[in-house]
């Protein structure tokens, strides 16, 4: 007597039909974004560590949450990238849930420090 098991391999990652320029168009508005807040938070970063007058518990704090932020933005915005210039919308099993175990840590560590998660 055989068993009833599926093996889940890869996730179909659907999202909207659209046409193929407007994807192109998408990703490049999406990139400039990812780009503002990379280097937005790698700004507060660097001001933070450069002038010893903002080493301070209130200052070390919005470091943790560039940080996060960074983390949390760079958690999402590669895959969905790839998927909008890409024909092939698959993501495999391991990665996909790697990649929400990531987003909800993030998203958790965002809201235990009282900031915003969007």
């Amino acid at each position: 007597m055989g068993s009833n098991q599926t093996c889940i391999t890869e996730v179909i990652l659907l999202g909207f039909q659209l046409d193929p320029e407007l994807e192109i168009f998408l990703s490049g508005f999406f990139l400039s974004f990812y780009s503002l807040a990379l280097m937005g938070n790698a700004m507060i970063l660097g001001l933070i560590c450069l002038d010893s007058r903002l080493h301070t518990p209130m200052y070390f704090f919005l470091s943790n949450l560039a940080i996060v932020d960074m983390s949390y933005a760079s958690s999402i915005f590669p895959k969905m990238l790839a998927n909008l210039v890409m024909q092939k919308k698959t993501v495999s099993f391991t990665p996909h849930i790697l990649q929400t175990f990531l987003y909800l840590a993030c998203a958790v560590t965002v809201c235990e420090f009282g900031g915003d998660v969007l």
